[in-house]
């Protein structure tokens, strides 16, 4: 789901609403930010127990892709500054996103996160249904979005 987001821009600065609980189709329990340097790619991750996520590219360009594990589909959008959208990405589809600039990235999640039971499974960056999708060849990765290539 797409949701358009509208910067208010003044000579001080903007103001961006990101969330309206209202709008969603389930409560978010927990916000995240995230700072990422050009060329990294944060991903593919799913959730088993149906955490979903909406990002929000709060600075810089990124982009954003979703694949249905079910179907193979693959969705992708460019959000940020330029392109003011929110995605909401339900946690069953495997969904990342890669620094097309440097980039400040919004998550607010429908589950809390627990490190004694994470609801964190990865496919590879380069899995064969994505892979054409990216900008980079070579993305700055994570040890275990390495580890699941």
């Amino acid at each position: 789901m797409l949701l358009p987001l509208e910067f208010r821009r003044d000579e001080r600065g903007w103001l961006l609403e990101v969330r309206r609980e209202s709008r969603m189709p389930k409560p978010t329990v927990q916000t995240n930010v995230s700072f990422s340097r050009q060329g990294v790619i944060r991903g593919l991750h799913y959730h088993e127990r149906g955490q979903d996520d909406l990002f929000a590219c709060l600075v810089g360009t990124a982009r954003v892709v979703v694949l249905d594990r079910a179907s193979g589909e693959v969705f992708t959008a460019d959000i940020g500054e330029d392109n003011p959208l929110a995605v909401y990405v339900p946690g069953h589809h495997a969904h990342g996103f890669e620094a097309l600039t440097d980039v400040v990235f919004c998550y607010h999640v429908t589950a809390e996160y627990d490190p004694s039971d994470a609801d964190e499974h990865s496919i590879p960056w380069d899995d064969p249904r994505v892979r054409d999708v990216w900008s980079t060849r070579s993305p700055i990765l994570s040890e275990r979005d390495r580890a699941s290539s």
